[in-house]
């Protein structure tokens, strides 16, 4: 009976950190330094992989902010700029990095209309 009522309270206790954690996974955390060496690579290859799949002559200015959110690997939300055709344009890149497979994937790049 003991066990019983341990096992039932540890559970009490338990239940409340694996929701904790599990709420943490997939909720998006702003990047601190959005001039750390790894994040501007990540917003050059948004870039980079944007143009060579349309050819639209893009090139990297800068990371202007972002957001990253821990997946099977980590999504990685920028908010670019970029120039083309003379003009400083912004752009939303969603990139996607596994480094265990030392792998990164455009799954987003689209452009910020003003009106």
């Amino acid at each position: 009976m003991n066990k019983i009522i341990f096992l039932f309270l540890l559970s009490l206790v338990l239940l409340p950190l694996h929701v904790i954690v599990v709420v943490g996974l997939g909720s998006w955390t702003p990047i601190k330094d959005v001039k750390d060496p790894h994040i501007v690579e990540i917003g050059q290859f948004a870039v980079s992989e944007f143009d060579k799949l349309t050819r639209s002559r893009l090139t990297f200015v800068k990371v202007v902010q972002g957001e990253s959110q821990v997946v099977s690997g980590v999504n990685y939300r920028l908010l670019l700029e970029a120039n083309g055709s003379k003009l400083t344009k912004q752009f939303v890149a969603v990139v996607l990095e596994k480094p265990s497979l030392k792998s990164m994937n455009l799954t987003s790049f689209k452009p910020i209309i003003i009106n």
